[in-house]
């Protein structure tokens, strides 16, 4: 049997970006759209995909339940690390100094600046419940009711 892998991991990267899309994030591919979508007001969390397992048995899954809430950003944006290199090393160039860089991850802003991060640390050997809870306990804090 003979297996082409790009044709492989192009469908498994076609997977993710869907998983993500569909579930209401704005796939951001160049540093240019990073740095549009990093000047909006309001809140904004930004989940670093990955085409680990950590990120498709446990992120990707988190990322669209967590938005189920009464308090939930006013952006959902999604940087693809590994892939789209440049905006994911303008969304981690944004972020500060502070930031660990890890995939996946997610980090809350508000109005442009990290308030609160979730690195991989704490995705990886978790299940996707604990993971949402931890967003949505940072959405508490700085997210508006809908």
């Amino acid at each position: 049997m003979n297996m082409n892998f790009d044709l492989y991991m192009n469908d498994i990267l076609k997977t993710a970006r869907s998983e993500m899309e569909a579930s209401g994030y704005e796939q951001l591919t160049t540093p240019e759209l990073v740095e549009d979508a990093f000047k909006r007001s309001g809140t904004t969390l930004v989940m670093v995909n990955s085409v680990c397992g950590c990120a498709g048995g446990i992120a990707r899954p988190a990322a669209a339940h967590a938005v189920h809430y009464d308090k939930r950003p006013d952006h959902l944006v999604t940087v693809f690390a590994g892939q789209d290199k440049e905006a994911t090393a303008q969304a981690r160039m944004l972020f500060g100094e502070d930031h660990l860089p890890s995939s996946p991850s997610f980090v809350l802003l508000k109005d442009g600046k990290m308030v609160a991060e979730v690195g991989r640390y704490e995705i990886e050997g978790h299940d996707p419940m604990s993971v949402v809870t931890n967003l949505q306990s940072q959405f508490e804090e700085y997210c508006e009711e809908l």
